[in-house]
Order: structure tokens, then sequence, then C-alpha cells
């Protein structure tokens, strides 16, 4: 990798669909490289069962569609980069469609299916496996366009700002990344970069997302001056499959828009439970069906509940859910006779980088697209299948801002510090501090929270921060290293926010503060100068 070209028009950090698609946007008039920290199918995108909400059925509207997302958000969302994402969703799935993107259809038209705190159907999908039908489709793309470096397995370690090499004026001018083959850091020089790196899940015990997901970008743009905004928003997915061999499954919220039943377990009475929290029973938003679960799961002493679609017929089951159904037929559940046992799981980070409509962060020449954001599409609870559009909306945006902002390409850039020595004891203390903090934030800063346990979960951060903080100043960076130094950061951010807001709101539920104030306000984080 040494003799790779380390200059190029655009940097992007991430390969999901935000991150992919900003790619394939800029490939036709910029050199373009994707740093990725493992393989280009390995982040959250490529998980993404449900599918993507768009208006797309006669009969529908962008104003249904914008007030299903304002009601789910919690008065908390922007309406303008609401309307602004709704009114460019079917634009970006023709986009798809023209890459090759197979997705389900019935009777020759797009099958639209529902999900929880959607009015209508609207949600496009490749039967239960969207993200993958997705990924796969993007990535043929990317491998086949010579305007893109693929940097696989290169993690970032920080942002480069000017302020290093004696400007006045502060702006991105690339990024270390850590060769993780080689173990050597690289630096990277562009006028433009992309954090597209997705969530913070990794910072909980229990998540749906990816082992890559561990809020890098979020952390990196915070360290280098950007704002950031929400973050005690942590939507927790209901339905996680609960089973001892089995880890990180999703199970999709289209279970329950085709007519799935929530049930306690039969020690409990095996009772349907969710008519009792909400009208709209299992097609509630998630915060409330999660803190339900929570809540019977709690009152009943039991591990799970059960998701039950088993009275719809085989076909139907084989021809809309049929990974879900091959996994937990491997597990010993077979779907179409039995009850699926769930829990809900950290899933998706609503909070994030703040940024304007074209994806620009506080940093000139630094964007953010996707999940590490805050937009204002997702406010205090993000809508179902709103996030894979979210990503394609801002990629192009963002995009077309660059090709409207051109920079000169920035002056050469000091290389990093190689004479950090390796502490044999490094990986232990990482590995007991990675599973300290999980904990501690699962039982501190989860579904419920109060005041006492936000304080415990903020004092433990700020002994692993500086524990953290001498690894890595002293001892040379390893991918562990950079990761549990980029959770900490962002539970830190988590905390933060969590304390800053004395309300129930949305996502964020405290037994201190139970009542919603009558004016929202978002929690926005300055950082330090």
């Amino acid at each position: 990798m040494n003799a790779s070209p380390r200059e190029f028009d655009v940097l992007i950090v991430g390969s999901g669909l935000a991150g992919l698609s900003a790619a394939l946007h800029l490939a036709p008039t910029h050199r373009v490289a994707v740093i990725t920290k493992r393989g280009l199918a390995d982040g959250s995108s490529n998980w993404a069962q449900g599918g993507i909400a768009a208006v797309l059925r006669k009969g529908d509207t962008f104003d249904s569609h914008v007030r299903d997302t304002l009601i789910a958000g919690a008065g908390l969302c922007d309406e303008a980069a609401t309307r602004f994402v709704v009114e460019h969703a079917p634009e970006n799935i023709a986009w798809l469609q023209q890459l090759g993107v197979n997705f389900s259809h019935e009777d020759g038209q797009l099958h639209l299916t529902r999900e929880g705190g959607h009015s209508e159907r609207r949600i496009v999908h490749a039967t239960d496996a969207t993200g993958a039908a997705v990924q796969r489709t993007l990535i043929e793309q990317v491998h086949k366009t010579p305007s893109v470096t693929l940097l696989e397995h290169h993690m970032l370690v920080d942002l480069i700002t000017s302020s290093r090499i004696g400007e006045a004026s502060e702006r991105c001018v690339g990024l270390y990344a850590l060769d993780v083959k080689t173990d050597e850091v690289i630096t990277l020089r562009a006028p433009h970069t992309i954090i597209a790196t997705g969530g913070a899940g990794k910072v909980y015990l229990y998540t749906t997302n990816p082992d890559t997901a561990t809020g890098d970008g979020i952390a990196a743009a915070w360290r280098a001056g950007c704002r950031v905004g929400n973050m005690e928003f942590i939507q927790f997915h209901p339905t996680c499959l609960y089973h001892p061999h089995a880890k990180s499954f999703l199970i999709t919220e289209a279970v329950r828009g085709e007519g799935g039943r929530l049930l306690l377990p039969k020690s409990a009475g095996g009772t349907r439970f969710m008519p009792l929290h909400d009208e709209r029973a299992e097609l509630a938003p998630r915060d409330v069906v999660a803190r339900a679960i929570d809540f019977e799961m709690k009152k009943h002493g039991v591990d799970c509940v059960y998701l039950d679609i088993s009275h719809q017929p085989l076909a139907f089951i084989l021809e809309h859910f049929p990974n879900i159904h091959a996994r937990c037929l491997e597990l010993g559940i077979d779907i179409a006779t039995q009850p699926i046992p769930v829990v809900p799981a950290a899933h998706y980070t609503c909070g994030g980088v703040v940024t304007d409509l074209s994806g620009r962060t506080d940093l000139p020449g630094l964007y953010a697209i996707g999940e590490a954001t805050c937009t204002g599409l997702h406010g205090a609870n993000r809508l179902a299948s709103n996030s894979l559009v979210e990503c394609m909306v801002f990629a192009r945006s963002a995009t077309d801002d660059i090709r409207r902002t051109p920079r000169p390409m920035p002056p050469e850039l000091p290389y990093w510090d190689e004479s950090r020595v390796t502490d044999a004891d490094e990986a232990v203390v990482i590995s007991h501090n990675w599973d300290e903090l999980r904990r501690f934030m699962w039982d501190y800063v989860g579904i419920v929270r109060t005041n006492k346990r936000l304080e415990r979960a903020a004092h433990r951060i700020a002994l692993l921060q500086g524990e953290i903080h001498e690894f890595y100043a002293r001892f040379h960076v390893t991918r562990d290293l950079l990761e549990l130094r980029n959770l900490v950061q962002v539970a830190d951010l988590i905390v933060r926010s969590a304390q800053a807001r004395r309300e129930s709101r949305g996502l964020h539920y405290s037994r201190d503060y139970p009542a919603l104030l009558p004016a929202a306000y978002s929690t926005i984080l300055q950082p330090p100068r």
C-alpha cells in the first residue's frame, strides 16, 4: 500500500450506502478514495432488512410521509430537512433501480410493505435483505469504477486540520489512517473529506449493529471541532432475536407490519400485550414498542418476549421473510409454527455530527452523511426505513456541493509519529475496558434512565478516558485501541446529552423527568476550543 496514491480530490470514510453512493456520484469528475476499516460489505447498511421509505403509491403523498416522520420524531424533527429527504426519496429509488438493484415486485409493480409509524404502505424492499441487495449492487459498481480507489482494512485515526500546517483559517485537509494489515499509519490529503462511518451501537452490550459500529466518524469530527447534536436519542430496536447462539440478529419491523403479534412467554400468560400500551399496538413507533417490551419483561421477570407470525401461511413467510425463516430454522425455531423469542437492542444513533442540507459540518472541507449525522430528519426517534433514504439523499446533496465548491489541494501534510512503542499489556487492558464500557452503558444509559444512573456512567467514563488517553499518547495505535477511544468519546457525548435533557421525549425516557416539556429543543454540544 506504500505505492498507492496518497492524494485525492475527495476522501470518503465508510463504505455503506452513504459512502458508496457518494463515491459513485463523484466518480465521473473526481479522484475518490473510500477508506473502510474492514471489508466493503461489513457495515450496518449490509445488515438492513426492512427497506427504504419513499412515496411511490397512488394515494400516498409527501405530506403524509412528512407528517408520519414528524409524529415519530416527537416534536424535534426539522420540517425543512424532513421535507427535503421525503421529496428526494423517489428519485433515489429510481437511481438504485437503474444501477440494477432487484427490489421485490408483485403483479408487475414494486411491492410496498408497511412498518410501524407509517400510515401507508411505502417501504420498498428486497424480500427481508434489502441492505444486502443494495450493497451488493453498489460494490459491483465501485469495483468497475477506475476513479475510485478502495482502501479496505484501513481505519480512520484522526482528521487533519489546517492548524497542523500553520494555516490561520481552520479547515479539513486530510486524515491519518491505520493500515491494519501492514500496521502502518498513512497520511492521506484532499480538499474534501466525507464522514460516512455510521453509528455507535457497539457502545451497548446488546445491539443489532455489526462490530464496525463504533462511532469513529462522530468522535473524530468532535475532536476536530464540530458540534454534535441529540446524542441522547439512541433507538433500541424492539425485536432482536434472543438466542445464545445468535449475535445481533435483527427481526425486521416488517414482521409486525405484516401482522406479527407480540406475546408474553407462556410462563407469564402467553397473552398479547401491545394494545394495553398503545392504540397502534404492534405498529406503534419503535420507542413505544421497545419501552413496552422492557416494561413487560421487568414486570414479569422474564428474559424475553415472543413475536408470532405463525398465523400467516408458510408460502407468505418464505416469500417475505426467507432469510429470517432460514436463520431461525438453523437455531431450531420454525417461525411458521413457533413464535420468535425477541428482546430490545441498541439499533440506531439518531444524533450525530450537526450538518446542513448539503452535508456540511462546522469544519470547512468536512462533510458528514448517513447515520453519523444529526440532519434534523429523525428528531427524537427515527421513523422506520427513513435511514437508508437519508443516506442516499444526503450523499447526492453533499457531492453536488463538492462539485460546486472547488478547493485547492492542501500542501504537504506531516507524517504520523511512528516512534511509539507497543505495550504488551495493551490487548488485555483494552478488552477489559471495552467490556466494562458496554455493560455499564447498557445498565445505566439504556431504555429507561435516571439521574443517578447517568452520574455513575459519567464517573466511569471519566476514569476510562484518562486511561485511554495515556495509552493513545504513549503507545503504538491498534484498531482495538482506536475503536475503544472512539466508543468512550461517544459514550461521553451520549451521557452529557442525556443529562442536559430534563424531560422524557422520544427515545429518551427519564424516571426523574417523566413529563414532556411544552417547548421542544435539541441538545447541541459545543466541542472544546
